[in-house]
């Protein structure tokens, strides 16, 4: 059965957004409804070390772009049907259109895995080690690739993937099992979008336990707050394109399978984003959004911050 949308959620989530740069929802989407899909998707492949090339496959045409899910290849087009309990679930479409308009659109859904360290080959292990961003996209068999592989990945804004675009977006996430401590859940740095658009890899400094201090030159610094979004099935959170957000290797001996969508503002400027856009103290679109890769596409920088949350 799906979670009712409660009269005050629009207002809370517009505040939220402003003083957290997310929200999470207080109730779950259909828990049985994800259940099965998790079940449909796990029907698809073993998530294990089949997933990957060896080495000696991989060197002999290494690729590290064109490696995520797009159209034509992207599990959740099988299984569109499917997917009502989240895109018509009453709590989450009022929501999303409180901050963007009722004409908003979906950018982009994909299924995202956490891969554990027992599913990966040793020889991908090594060469992995250290990097800031492990989509491990590169690495899996092309068959497999309608789905995005992760093993931890350093504090990062959304904005990452859109150079020149103005942060007119939100990402919604949604656990389709029980995510725990060990289940790679998201690392979210509550106030961190207050400075805006900032080039990755991000400038961070742990303060106290659950504290970050956050500088984006020349626009400032700010104290953010550490949120762990643990939680059962059906969990789901949104943040703005600019909350810093990253998770830790999957420390469980399973894999973590959740959804991800980008949803955009439509032709209208919607008041709710138009509201929290204003309260940020830089930009909101970046000409150039990373400095971590080099031209091949390959990692260029051997640094992970998350790692110290």
């Amino acid at each position: 059965m799906m979670a009712k949308a409660r009269p005050d959620l629009a207002g809370a989530v517009i505040s939220d957004f402003i003083e957290a740069g997310a929200h999470l929802f207080d109730a779950p989407v259909d828990p049985r409804a994800a259940t099965d899909l998790l079940a449909a998707i796990r029907q698809t492949r073993r998530f294990d070390d089949s997933l990957f090339l060896g080495e000696a496959e991989f060197d002999a045409d290494p690729q590290y772009t064109g490696v995520n899910p797009r159209p034509g290849r992207n599990l959740l087009e099988r299984f569109e049907e499917r997917l009502g309990f989240v895109e018509q679930a009453p709590h989450i479409v009022e929501a999303i259109t409180a901050l963007l308009g009722a004409d908003y659109e979906i950018l982009n859904k994909k299924v995202v895995c956490g891969v554990p360290a027992s599913a990966i080959p040793d020889w991908l292990k090594t060469r992995i080690h250290g990097n800031p961003v492990n989509n491990l996209g590169a690495y899996v068999r092309p068959e497999h690739r309608d789905i995005t592989y992760f093993y931890g990945i350093d504090f990062h804004q959304d904005l990452i993937d859109y150079k020149e675009r103005e942060a007119d977006f939100l990402t919604l996430y949604v656990y389709l099992h029980p995510v725990t401590r060990a289940d790679a859940p998201l690392y979210l740095l509550e106030g961190s979008h207050r400075l805006g658009g900032s080039v990755f890899p991000h400038d961070l400094t742990r303060s106290g336990d659950d504290a970050w201090t956050y500088r984006n030159d020349p626009h400032g610094e700010t104290e953010t707050r550490q949120r762990i979004l643990t939680g059962d099935t059906g969990f789901a959170a949104m943040w703005h394109a600019c909350t810093l957000h990253g998770t830790q290797p999957d420390a469980a001996d399973h894999e973590r399978i959740s959804l991800r969508y980008l949803v955009a503002r439509g032709k209208d400027r919607a008041v709710g984003m138009e509201a929290v856009n204003a309260t940020l103290n830089g930009p909101l679109s970046l000409i150039d959004t990373r400095k971590d890769l080099a031209a091949d596409g390959s990692a260029a920088i051997r640094a992970n911050t998350v790692l110290k949350a």
